[in-house]
């Protein structure tokens, strides 16, 4: 899958849990949250008075932009490894859940499970 690819499929699913969710789906889409947070940090330092107004208001505006279709991108991802969504809730757990998290979506698809065939790249 592309990135533009990537991009479309978790803004046309952006409230979908249902599904799977390729590496590459996830990563790209994971990237290009990425992008825009640099993007939109380096616009509004440049209109703010200070670097933590333009960051709080870069956070909330990416928090508003790719918020929902990245956990929704996240559970389909664990989908593709044959976990269950609740899993995302991990991310709660300080610092190591979100290294759980992390080693999980770089794992490669388990092939069909019961969220569906696989849509390996």
């Amino acid at each position: 899958m592309t990135f533009k690819e990537s991009i479309k499929t978790c803004y046309n699913k952006y409230f979908t849990l249902k599904g799977r969710a390729s590496r590459s789906e996830y990563w790209w889409f994971v990237l290009y949250s990425f992008i825009i947070g640099i993007v939109l940090m380096t616009v509004l330092s440049s209109f703010m008075e200070t670097i933590e107004t333009a960051q709080l208001v870069s956070a909330l505006i990416l928090l508003f932009v790719t918020g929902i279709p990245s956990i929704t991108a996240q559970v389909r991802r664990l989908h593709d490894i044959g976990r269950s969504g609740w899993w995302y809730w991990l991310c709660l757990i300080p610092f190591i859940g979100s290294i759980i998290l992390i080693i999980l979506s770089v794992q490669p698809s388990d092939g069909p499970n019961e969220y569906g065939e696989t849509n390996e790249e």
